[in-house]
């Protein structure tokens, strides 16, 4: 198989103590509809859970779904776990219910972008197409 032809690899994750996932369902098989690779980890995932099914995954990009105001504990954590495993190339994308006064913040620690309620299915696959390391990747 050429380069070109790899699928670009997500992991969806629901991290914290929320226990609604149909938001991350919804966006998996979106994703999964425009022809990516979905690993989907389930409710109440660690931060170390999540890193490392990433690692083990060998995935391009990381998508959280917090719902559940804990994103300034969950985020940085998960931030530092994989500058630890030198996976600095991983695309880390939050959705859910973030304040709009927490977006900067979660930028400066690397997350590549925010997609809160409302976002368009077609944006967040268009976004990880355009950002993913490595544009031979096919999608």
């Amino acid at each position: 198989m050429a380069v070109a032809d790899l699928k670009i690899r997500v992991l969806v994750a629901k991290p914290g103590l929320d226990g609604h996932d149909r938001g991350a369902k919804v966006i998996a098989r979106a994703l999964r509809d425009a022809g990516m690779e979905v690993i989907y980890t389930g409710l109440r995932q660690t931060p170390e859970m999540i890193v490392s099914a990433a690692l083990q995954e060998d995935v391009q990009v990381i998508g959280l779904s917090i719902l559940s105001g804990a994103h300034n504990a969950i985020v940085p954590r998960v931030m530092d776990l994989l500058k630890q495993n030198k996976m600095d190339d991983v695309l880390v994308l939050v959705g859910g219910i973030i304040p709009d006064q927490d977006i900067d913040a979660l930028k400066k620690l690397g997350v590549a972008a925010i997609f809160q309620p409302g976002t368009a299915m077609d944006d967040i696959v268009k976004f990880i197409r355009a950002n993913v390391k490595g544009a031979g990747v096919a999608s």
